[in-house]
């Protein structure tokens, strides 16, 4: 596949993908009690869609990373597998929310009931985000691959997701911001993932048709 449609269909299931999330967050917030099951079911199925937009995105954002400059290849690998084992994991967290609201008899607030995916959405997630962040980050600014803004902001939002990363110790009160389930280590990180990845989606897809720095000299020539 050559760079103008890797880039664009990249730029696309990033655009995608954050698309998703940004829609997914606020069902969260729409019921101060037990949501009922169509809320948690469509917000489960959006979110399962963006991950699978997600994963279309990790996987392009490699073939990038190794057309623009193979040396980095092995970066590009790194921000592919910590985003592939990310967007499983909160599959598997999706698919234990659903099948509890499924099977109970009277509405249940699975950021609560369903204890199992504390973890995974917590301190996990939030661990995975940072190494998958970090290493995009990385293979943006030694690339050149998007303009380096992009590479700084996903290098700020890996230390705030590594930052919450202890967030296990401090109970599952989703009111509370530090919280295993809280809305700081949930929410308001998945919100932020979501603007990233819209921003690089964009930026990806508008510099399908443009060179980059590292390719301009084998054009010029």
């Amino acid at each position: 596949m050559n760079e103008t449609i890797a880039r664009r269909l990249t730029g696309l299931a990033g655009i995608a993908a954050a698309a998703g999330f940004i829609v997914e967050v606020p069902l969260y917030f729409l019921y101060s009690g037990p949501p009922p099951d169509s809320n948690v079911l469509s917000r489960l199925l959006i979110g399962i869609v963006a991950l699978a937009a997600l994963i279309l995105f990790v996987t392009g954002f490699r073939e990038l990373v190794k057309q623009v400059d193979p040396a980095c290849e092995w970066i590009g690998t790194a921000a592919f597998a910590t985003g592939l084992v990310y967007a499983t994991i909160t599959l598997v967290s999706s698919g234990l929310e659903a099948g509890a609201v499924i099977a109970a008899d009277h509405p249940i607030d699975p950021t609560i009931t369903v204890s199992g995916t504390y973890i995974l959405y917590g301190s996990t997630g939030r661990l995975l985000l940072a190494l998958f962040l970090t290493a995009a980050g990385h293979a943006v600014i030694r690339t050149n691959l998007l303009p380096r803004w992009t590479g700084r902001c996903a290098q700020v939002l890996a230390a705030a997701n590594l930052a919450f990363v202890p967030s296990l110790f401090f109970g599952n009160t989703p009111d509370h911001f530090y919280a295993a389930n809280g809305w700081g280590s949930t929410a308001l990180m998945g919100a932020l993932l979501s603007y990233w990845l819209l921003a690089v989606g964009i930026c990806t897809y508008r510099t399908a048709t443009r060179p980059t720095p590292t390719t301009q000299p084998a054009l010029q020539r």
